[in-house]
């Protein structure tokens, strides 16, 4: 790529002081939105890209912002900067050295929706860049591109950040707005869903970070420019944070399209200590474990490709396993995690996670009971389309693929 597009601080350093982005074409989309165009021309722009939320579904973004209904008010614009899937540190980089980009976004978002109320919405951790945004934010009402009337039009827009205390499962959307709400961070039963009643009762949309900081570009570029980029099924370009057994971690900005293989090789600077790959988590601790043979490595990552191989992208936190890696201890911290995180709302959930940990803690010990394998299988299979929520189901992928293709690694023959 000639240009960084969501982490434009790669080329142009200083580009998280508002003169510099504005020196920078920024805050011109959101100037042409206001000034030039109606909030439908916006939502159909978004909608022409195929911009797919980058936060793990994929859902297609301008389709999501359609469903919120005009015979309801307020609207709500909610983003989800909960980053906390082990593996997952695009949202961070964004938000500490390209904010101002993710904000113009956020408010071509709310723009888009009609909302007058926009919330960030940051994992407990975050709170330095709570404050961060706090004072940039502060800069935009100062320079009149929020608060009333921005820049001389009738729309008004404040935007508020609000901290979690350090809960997984407020990444899911709807336990999200409960804890915006004040309540127990817990998932909703649905429907109804967000786009109906959501924050407060509210029509509702929810983004990822990664998500938002796309929308700037597309508004300013147009829908056509975008869909140059990746994929026909998955236009534009995808944040991969590589992890594991690399030579060189991090965050890679690439176009969708870009095989495994390329990931690893060339940017990833191959396994550590010239080991075999052994295998690949696409979508960080909550995804289907893959075996790292040529087929999947030669698979292009984007949604439809890595699905037809029975794996899913998610966020694109792509973690690399060497032939150094037990399953066995694998799953078991995978399963401890979720265990430890699980809100215990649903029973499939609490129990299923707790009785998970027990056996994992066997295997990996490796002293288990000759149907400890069959028997963590058996319990992961019983939880799976049972939960409340995705956390459940997420925490039984790693152990079922694990067991069927590295039965080894469990002392099965």
């Amino acid at each position: 790529m000639t240009e960084y597009l969501l982490l434009r601080h790669r080329d142009l350093p200083d580009i998280d002081q508002l003169p510099i982005y504005r020196a920078n074409g920024g805050f011109a989309a959101f100037e042409k939105a206001l000034k030039t165009q109606q909030p439908v021309d916006v939502l159909n722009t978004v909608k022409a890209s195929g911009l797919r939320g980058r936060g793990g579904a994929g859902f297609p973004t301008g389709t999501k912002w359609s469903f919120l209904p005009n015979t309801i008010w307020p609207h709500y614009v909610v983003a989800n900067a909960d980053e906390s899937e082990p593996g997952t540190f695009k949202d961070r980089e964004i938000l500490e050295r390209n904010p101002f980009q993710f904000l113009e976004g956020l408010m071509l978002a709310c723009f888009a929706v009609q909302a007058q109320v926009g919330y960030i919405y940051l994992r407990g951790e975050f709170w330095p860049l709570a404050q961060k945004l706090n004072q940039r934010i502060a800069e935009l009402e100062q320079t009149g591109l929020l608060g009333d009337h921005i820049l001389g039009t009738d729309y008004t827009l404040r935007l508020y950040t609000h901290l979690g205390a350090g809960a997984y499962i407020c990444g899911e959307e709807t336990a999200l707005l409960e804890s915006i709400e004040g309540k127990l961070g817990q998932p909703r039963l649905r429907p109804p869903f967000p786009a109906v009643s959501g924050l407060f009762g509210k029509p509702t949309v929810i983004n990822n970070v990664e998500t938002l900081t796309n929308v700037p570009l597309i508004v300013d570029r147009g829908a056509d420019w975008f869909k140059t980029l990746g994929t026909e099924d998955s236009p534009g370009v995808k944040i991969f944070s590589l992890s594991g057994r690399v030579n060189r971690p991090g965050n890679y900005e690439l176009p969708f399209g870009v095989t495994f293989r390329t990931l690893i090789d060339q940017y990833g600077g191959g396994i550590l200590d010239g080991k075999a790959v052994k295998a690949i988590m696409p979508a960080g601790a909550s995804s289907t474990i893959l075996v790292a043979d040529d087929r999947t490595l030669d698979t292009p990552m984007d949604y439809k490709s890595v699905a037809a191989i029975g794996g899913q992208l998610g966020s694109a936190s792509v973690i690399i396993l060497d032939e150094t890696v037990n399953m066995a201890d694998l799953v078991n911290q995978t399963v401890h995690f979720f265990k430890h995180e699980s809100c215990g709302k649903c029973t499939p959930c609490r129990e299923g996670t707790y009785w998970m940990a027990h056996i994992t803690d066997r295997l990996a010990a490796g002293q288990p009971s000759p149907q400890d394998a069959a028997l963590l299988g058996s319990v992961a299979r019983q939880m799976q389309n049972k939960c409340l929520c995705a956390l459940g189901e997420f925490s039984t992928m790693a152990v079922v693929s694990a067991l069927e293709k590295f039965p080894q690694d469990f002392g099965i023959s």
